[in-house]
């Protein structure tokens, strides 16, 4: 996907690639920022009133800041809106509020999960959430089609570069070429394949339980073998890149080669060590420190 000249604010002003996590602190997002990287993405089920965003954008000039995500079962659109206008107030421009369905066996009040996703965008758009500005999880067909059809596009999560290019291919035959795609990967930094699986492993396990991504595995043309606990080598490997900050470059460059407009980092280390070892990638990413 070739680089496109994006108004302030909307969802092309991410930059290449940002980094992905369970949560920052604003003295770590000052440095991510100074490293070149352009937006930090929060995942979880974070809560609706988004009290954690506006610290972070406090201590950062440029970053951009994105949910990944919120959850349409435990976040009500209404007060989720509230909390992007007062973000958005404060910090315009800043704010992408990534949203999407999570999964079945997490939520007993779990029913039509495309229904229900159509339902949430209809009242972000009545309490005055730009589509441009929120983006939703997607992995199959369906909802990366409602993805670009309702919002600024799609945030897929445990893909591939290969499913990159299918997403990119089917959106556009959708009608929507230019919608904004953003899928996460995984990394660890090292050389070693056996260190690199088992820390890999250990950050998959929880998804071998959840259907849709089992589901979305087998249409990118993994084996019932290859997805079944603790995952094979071929899985893990396609979805953690490992090896040489250049060799992981690499892989995450090849998911813009692939039609992403922007890839969120997952570094699979420990907190503390979470912006040195972005630093590590940030000159082979061909980012500006």
């Amino acid at each position: 996907m070739t680089d496109a000249t994006s108004k302030p604010g909307s969802a092309r002003s991410l930059g290449r690639f940002g980094s992905f996590g369970r949560g920052v602190t604003p003295r770590q997002a000052k440095d991510i920022e100074a490293l070149g990287y352009g937006a930090v993405w929060v995942g979880g089920s974070p809560p609706a009133e988004l009290a954690w965003v506006e610290p972070i954008l406090a201590a950062t000039t440029t970053l951009r800041v994105a949910t990944g995500i919120v959850n349409i079962w435990t976040a009500a659109a209404g007060p989720v809106a509230e909390s992007f206008h007062r973000i958005e107030s404060a910090y315009p421009g800043r704010f992408l509020l990534g949203i999407g369905v999570g999964h079945p066996e997490a939520h007993t009040e779990y029913r039509k999960p495309y229904d229900a996703l159509v339902d949430y965008l209809d009242s972000l758009d009545e309490h005055g959430v730009p589509a441009d500005r929120r983006v939703v999880a997607a992995l199959g067909p369906r909802v990366l089609t409602l993805s670009a059809q309702r919002s600024a596009g799609a945030h897929p999560y445990l893909t591939t570069p290969e499913h990159t290019a299918r997403a990119r291919e089917l959106i556009g035959a959708s009608g929507f070429p230019e919608a904004f795609l953003a899928p996460e990967h995984k990394v660890v930094l090292t050389t070693d394949p056996e260190k690199a699986r088992a820390v890999g492993r250990k950050a998959l396990d929880v998804y071998f339980n959840l259907a849709n991504y089992r589901n979305n595995w087998k249409r990118m043309g993994f084996s019932d073998e290859d997805i079944a606990r603790p995952g094979s080598d071929r899985l893990v490997d396609a979805l953690v890149a490992y090896g040489t900050p250049e060799q992981i470059a690499g892989r995450l460059t090849a998911h813009l080669d692939a039609g992403a407009d922007h890839v969120p980092v997952q570094v699979l280390t420990k907190d503390e060590n979470l912006v040195s070892a972005l630093a590590e990638l940030a000159g082979p990413l061909g980012l500006q420190s």
